[in-house]
Order: C-alpha cells, then sequence, then structure tokens
C-alpha cells in the first residue's frame, strides 16, 4: 500500500476535491496498484510538517486557495521538494509551487500571491489578464521537458477550475534560470505548466488534470505520478 498526502483544505462543494480521488483511483486500477490517499489541512502543517509528511510516498498540493495557512502549503511544497518527493500541484497548488521556489531557492523572501496579500511588494502570481475559470483551453508543451514526455504529444487540451491568477510573466525568465523549467504554454504563450529539472516528478499545472475523472478518463499526468510514487 502506498500512500499519498493530499495537502488542502478539504471542501465537498470544490469539485476538484471530488474529481481528485476519482483520478488516483482511475490511475492505480490502470497500473494496478493499491493507493491510499489521505487530505492533510493546511494548518497542520504550520508546525512539524517533516513528521506529519514522512509517511507519504507522493505530496499533491490541491486547489481551492487561499488556504487556510499559506504557510503550511508552502512547508509542505518544500518538503517534497528538498526530499525529492514526488510533487503534483493543481491551480493553486502551481501557484504556491512557484512561491515557494522562489523564496526558498532563489531569496526573493517577498514573493507572494496578490490573491492573498495584494500589497505585498513583489507579486509572483498576479491576476490573469483575462479570466479563465471552468474554460477549456489548447497547450503547447516544451519539447524536451518530462511533461512532453509524460503525454506523448506536443499540444493538449485541458480544463482549468475557477483560477484568476497565474505567474507574473516578468520572473519567468529568472525561474527558468534557477531550474524551474516552463513545460508548457497557452496559445497565447502564457505559462501553465512548469516542472523543476534537478526533480524526480516535481510538476505544476495551472489548469486541473483531475478533471478528466469527471468523464472517467485516466489522465497521464496523474498515472506519471502514481508510478514515481511507487517507485520512490
Amino acid at each position: 500500500m502506498y500512500n499519498i498526502g493530499l495537502i488542502g483544505d478539504y471542501d465537498e462543494e470544490v469539485v476538484a476535491h471530488v474529481a481528485i480521488p476519482r483520478a488516483i483511483q482511475l490511475a492505480a486500477n490502470d497500473i494496478n496498484v493499491q493507493i491510499n490517499y489521505e487530505w492533510v489541512s493546511t494548518p497542520s502543517l504550520d508546525q512539524d510538517f517533516e513528521q506529519k509528511l514522512s509517511k507519504y510516498q507522493a505530496l499533491w498540493v490541491v486547489p481551492a486557495s487561499p488556504y487556510c495557512s499559506m504557510e503550511g502549503a508552502l512547508n509542505g511544497i518544500r518538503f517534497a521538494r528538498e526530499r525529492r518527493i514526488p510533487f503534483l500541484g493543481t491551480c493553486g497548488g502551481f501557484q504556491h509551487m512557484i512561491i515557494e521556489f522562489a523564496r526558498n531557492v532563489m531569496g526573493l523572501t517577498e514573493a507572494d500571491h496578490a490573491e492573498e496579500n495584494p500589497s505585498a511588494s513583489l507579486i509572483l502570481v498576479a491576476p490573469l489578464t483575462c479570466s479563465v475559470s471552468e474554460k477549456i483551453h489548447t497547450f503547447k508543451l516544451t519539447p524536451g521537458s518530462k511533461v512532453i514526455d509524460i503525454y506523448g504529444t506536443n499540444e493538449i487540451i485541458e480544463q482549468y477550475g475557477i483560477c484568476n491568477y497565474g505567474l507574473n510573466p516578468e520572473f519567468s525568465p529568472m525561474l527558468e534560470n534557477a531550474g524551474l523549467r516552463i513545460a508548457g504554454v497557452d496559445l497565447d504563450g502564457e505559462v501553465r505548466i512548469m516542472e523543476l529539472n534537478q526533480h524526480p516528478f516535481f510538476v505544476g499545472t495551472l489548469f486541473q488534470p483531475e478533471r478528466s475523472a469527471l468523464k472517467n478518463i485516466i489522465h497521464p499526468l496523474i498515472k506519471a505520478f502514481l508510478r514515481k510514487a511507487i517507485h520512490s
């Protein structure tokens, strides 16, 4: 039995929170492995997060931010990054993944989220130029990226959740130079997928691949995530 921690504040009204367990089960059945998932609230990771997260073979930071504890979510992401544990961040998880990396790897300690701290001196996650909430978009994947190998194609179609914030494009080159690679963009060239170069599996998407489970579709990214979990 393999354990996956779902870091976020569970709410049965959030579509992604309903979809994620289904997506995990579909992928687990497909690769014939038993997966146990547990919800891990963000406030629970304010303290002693290393001990609390040590039992998981993979971590998924789920949508529906602002989180009850931004610090707890960032602690979970940092743990996965530093311990080289397979990590997936979708929607809010993607947004906080880049904040954690900017703060703790690049030394940009003031990096922040416009939704949570609009008066911050360094807005890394900014309002999108136009809302993509609940929309389906086409994305182009970066040649040579791990993500393009997982999908097996250079163009994909995915659905957003309730999403009005994304990476401030001013910081894209700095993040890439530091090792957080742009793995996919929308048709306007806006960053929508990033991955950490020197990590077995550390991927964030602004869209919600878990939505595929609502149509009983096994998602390649989630299946790859589980494969890494059982071999980590």
